[in-house]
């Protein structure tokens, strides 16, 4: 290790020179670069660390927003076909008369709740606002490599957003095809489905922007003797998110392209002959296949599950190293892990696909995948577990997070098995188990990690630290809530209630065991919006009034700790660019007076590990 990150050394310190040409920081002899003005420094910044917090700003805004549709929503199935009290009126006459939601409308808020949460919210807040505030930093790199990319990544993110929002003021509504946007119903939607499509593209161009960007940073960026093998888990778990996005999104923007032409140019790439539609022959070219935008969407949609799941393992690996004040457990087997998972996400696709009809030997293929894909999910989560164990551990709120994430990945993770073999996927496709299985791996499991995230570095970005008992409020009101509003999604899954009754299954003999689940889980809901106000309290409040601290408040050993101020350097991150010397993680190591060994503090004994 010693003779190989020497060898590293004398590659990487070029490479940081020619960055620092690029983004120059001090320069003692000419004096400090001159300020930029409001609109460079805030709006069209192109230093990493606004446009992270751009990024991080705007996803927690299209997280509520998507949320508050998901809360109308969980009215309906509680109470099917009453007023909502207050505010049913605001939403006019076409879609609540009277406040009483109309299907159209319902479809609608189902739609764009998926398509809000996950290509509005999670991901730019999981990659976009972390990946670009962090990263850099842990790598010791002045800014990204392609720092005007990155402010353009953010503006094409924002204005796809816009675009999705805007649907909802179009003629017949946003789309109502889901979030899926399966033909040839998509194909033949109202004015809302084009919307979505051209909102798509923005959001697909501003994740591979991103990618190229993130994957260039990782390579050539990195601070003289920071290996590969050096590099925090978290790096490497956005590492292997943008390769995932480089390869795995430009399938369905030619897929979006495809349905697009569809719709506006008289093309049939997903539109089969003799359709009929409302009791008539539709007039297409004829001979598209429904089933190609299946492929075209789940090929990119299930590594999309490990974009939102592998940068929150990043976050918790972080937190539960720095608050057990030991080194991860297994940390070779973690970064092989990360990397196999994401090769195999590219070959499992189809295992959502069980029910269309595949043949018995390809069906095989994608169920022997989808096991073999839970084996890197389970070292990594048994990692983490056993990270735990002697660990000194400090239950700071991030280090809450962190714990709660565990248990809600592991249920996640599990229930996804049977989803996997194609015998238990055809009783259960397209059930609420389907939803609790995928809620639990995105809500309990990544935004949970992802609220330890803005804990954990709220005062790198600050100087100030978050409050902590209006933390511990946050973190038991979301965790227990969640769960109320997600495990009786499993039991009604089980007894073959489907996800997409507008009624909640009021209609089926079936539900009727399970349909009184229903208004326990909105209620579950909207106490889980409760439960968020502690958070948007604390947030704006300790931005003015939280407590002032150190830049290593957390005694940490990564470099954007322990190198850089709180908050960084503008415009360069670092008052003297760092060398690495160690590994990430080098807590509580015998012979020294301090529990930690920041990765940047020259050694002054040998210590070989």
């Amino acid at each position: 290790m010693a003779n190989g990150a020497k060898d590293k050394n004398t590659h990487a310190a070029p490479e940081l020179d020619e960055a620092q040409a690029a983004h120059p920081t001090h320069d003692p002899g000419h004096g400090p670069p001159p300020e930029p003005g409001f609109w460079r420094k805030y709006v069209f910044s192109t230093d990493h660390k606004v446009i992270g917090i751009q990024y991080g700003i705007t996803a927690l805004l299209f997280l509520l927003i998507g949320f508050c549709l998901v809360m109308l929503m969980r009215w309906q199935l509680a109470y099917p076909g009453e007023a909502l009290p207050l505010i049913g009126k605001l939403f006019g006459e076409a879609n609540m008369p009277d406040g009483v939601m109309q299907p159209e409308f319902y479809n609608q808020l189902g739609a764009m709740h998926g398509t809000i949460m996950v290509f509005l919210g999670i991901v730019p807040l999981a990659v976009g606002a972390f990946g670009n505030y962090v990263v850099p930093l842990q790598i010791g790199a002045p800014d990204m490599a392609f720092p005007k990319l990155n402010m353009a990544s953010y503006w094409v993110y924002f204005l796809g957003g816009v675009v999705m929002l805007a649907s909802f003021f179009v003629p017949a509504g946003a789309a109502k095809a889901g979030w899926t946007s399966y033909p040839p119903l998509a194909d033949i939607e109202t004015m809302g489905q084009t919307m979505w499509l051209i909102g798509m593209l923005f959001l697909i161009t501003s994740s591979l922007l991103g990618a190229v960007n993130f994957l260039t940073t990782i390579i050539q960026l990195r601070a003289p003797g920071m290996t590969f093998m050096r590099m925090p888990f978290f790096v490497w778990a956005q590492f292997v998110t943008a390769f995932l996005l480089l390869l795995a999104f430009p399938p369905l923007e030619a897929a979006a392209i495809f349905q697009l032409m569809d719709r506006l140019a008289g093309t049939s790439f997903f539109l089969p002959s003799g359709l009929v539609v409302s009791g008539e022959v539709l007039d297409v070219a004829g001979g598209g296949s429904p089933l190609l935008w299946q492929h075209l969407f789940w090929f990119l949609a299930h590594p999309e599950v490990y974009v939102l799941i592998l940068p929150a393992m990043g976050i918790v690996a972080e937190i539960i190293a720095n608050n057990t004040r030991k080194p991860l457990w297994g940390y070779k087997a973690l970064v092989y892990s990360v990397i196999f998972l994401g090769f195999m996400s590219f070959i499992v696709w189809a295992h959502h696909m069980f029910i269309t009809g595949m043949g018995t030997t390809i069906s095989a293929f994608f169920q022997v995948t989808t096991m073999i894909i839970s084996i890197p999910s389970v070292v990594i989560l048994s990692a983490l577990f056993i990270s735990l164990w002697g660990g000194s551990i400090r239950f700071t709120t991030p280090m809450l997070f962190a714990l709660g994430f565990l248990p809600m990945f592991g249920i996640g993770g599990l229930t996804g098995l049977p989803l996997g073999l194609a015998p238990t996927d055809i009783h259960l496709h397209d059930t609420y188990y389907v939803i609790g299985h995928f809620h639990y791996v995105v809500a309990p499991g990544t935004i949970i990690a992802l609220f330890a995230g803005i804990y954990y570095w709220f005062p790198k970005i600050t100087g100030r630290k978050m409050n902590d008992r209006l933390g511990k409020i946050h973190f038991w009101g979301t965790i227990l809530f969640m769960n109320g509003i997600f495990f009786p999604m499993f039991i009604q899954g089980m007894a073959g209630v489907s996800r997409r009754l507008y009624d909640g299954g009021q209609v089926y003999q079936i539900a009727e065991p399970v349909i009184h689940y229903n208004e326990f889980m909105s209620i579950c809901a909207w106490l889980l919006a409760l439960a968020q106000i502690p958070f948007i309290i604390n947030f704006f409040m300790s931005l003015k009034k939280g407590e002032k601290v150190e830049a290593n408040v957390w005694k940490a050993t990564t470099l954007e700790w322990s190198a850089a101020p709180s908050p960084p350097v503008a415009h360069g991150n670092f008052p003297k660019l760092p060398t690495v010397h160690r590994g990430p993680y080098e807590y509580s190591v015998p012979g020294h007076d301090r529990d930690y060994l920041p990765q940047d503090e020259a050694p002054t004994v040998a210590v070989e590990r």
